[in-house]
């Protein structure tokens, strides 16, 4: 029986779509006769204090030599010295779900520090697993990560009965991520603000707590704008609850500024909703151009224009939708994806 160790920072439960990724490469690689032990780095990442950072650091070096050992590039991004000890000693794997220092709102400082970190971090890494080729060329480009090195493993999708829409009673938008602001939701928000003369609603499904002055600013916007009667803020949901939402869904909406990949917008092509969405990141190569419209990234008026055009245009929101449908059928699945890891994780023994 292979053996393997995922290192992760906190609880895989975590209501993130990295998190939905490790637990889920976990469950497959085990019907796969993997025996995958987890090791818990603590809570704290990517920004840990002294304490929780010489408590990772001690946990990893604990860890069996003989036993690969796959770290989050969300904990491994920031633990350069624990990179460099086990790369001299263990056979050791970095999974990027996107670079730290593309994560938005970070002062110049931050992001120079987090990029120096995660660079000198990747350089220990025997191999780097990836979800998406568009993550693959930032860390060939901008960390010297040799392409032989890495290996893509785009996130799986579950087969689900395609979304039967709103019906009756106005366009039913969704966004899904957690409120931070890399999602956009600031963009969003003033986009909506100025087609209040069209009938429409929006869910927004994700973690408030991760950053609580971004949520903040959410509330202002939508009080700011007066649509507190058109945007429902559900938090994090549960998987049935997030299905349901899918089916009751339109359109799917999210201006990201930066994706490594992009899960909700994957699961939203899932259930044959169109994605409308920033072309940023690895969005572009996750969203089939015929079943989506991007626009700019940052760009209120282009977002406002493509929702107005899509609002009052149900045939045009029907084609796309069955665009949609379509390209669902093209989309990978967990055991393909885990096959990918499985390959991967041989490949550093």
């Amino acid at each position: 029986m292979s053996r393997v160790m995922f290192a992760v920072p906190g609880d895989l439960d975590t209501p993130t779509g990295g998190y939905a990724y490790d637990k889920r490469i976990i469950e497959e690689l085990r019907t796969r006769g993997f025996e995958v032990a987890v090791l818990n780095l603590g809570s704290d990442f990517p920004r840990p204090d002294a304490k929780a950072r010489r408590a990772a650091n001690d946990m990893l070096a604990k860890l069996d030599p003989a036993i690969p050992v796959v770290i989050d590039g969300l904990a491994l991004g920031v633990l350069p010295e624990a990179a460099a000890d086990m790369g001299k000693t263990h056979k050791l794997i970095a999974l990027v779900h996107h670079p730290l220092a593309f994560e938005s709102g970070l002062s110049p400082s931050d992001a120079r520090r987090f990029h120096a970190s995660e660079n000198e971090a990747l350089r220990h890494a025997r191999h780097v697993i990836v979800t998406s080729p568009a993550t693959a060329r930032l860390l060939a480009s901008d960390y010297d990560v040799a392409a032989e090195r890495i290996t893509v493993a785009r996130p799986g999708n579950d087969p689900v009965p395609p979304s039967r829409g709103s019906g009756e009673g106005g366009v039913h938008l969704l966004a899904v991520g957690s409120v931070v602001p890399r999602k956009g939701y600031d963009i969003l928000v003033a986009a909506l603000s100025g087609l209040k003369d069209l009938p429409w609603r929006l869910s927004i499904v994700g973690d408030a707590t991760r950053d609580p002055d971004c949520a903040a600013a959410l509330d202002r916007d939508i009080d700011r704008f007066d649509l507190r009667a058109r945007i429902a803020c559900l938090g994090a949901v549960s998987q049935d609850r997030l299905a349901t939402l899918y089916d009751q869904t339109d359109l799917f909406t999210l201006p990201s500024r930066f994706e490594g990949y992009g899960m909700a917008f994957a699961d939203a092509i899932a259930f044959g909703v169109p994605v409308i969405a920033a072309r940023s990141g690895a969005i572009p190569e996750t969203v089939p151009a015929q079943a989506s419209i991007l626009v700019p990234p940052d760009d209120v008026p282009a977002l406002a224009s493509v929702l107005r055009r899509l609002l009052e245009n149900e045939s045009e929101r029907e084609a796309l939708r069955a665009q949609a449908r379509a390209a669902a059928r093209d989309l990978p699945s967990w055991r393909e994806s885990a096959d990918i890891v499985a390959h991967a994780i041989g490949r550093s023994t």
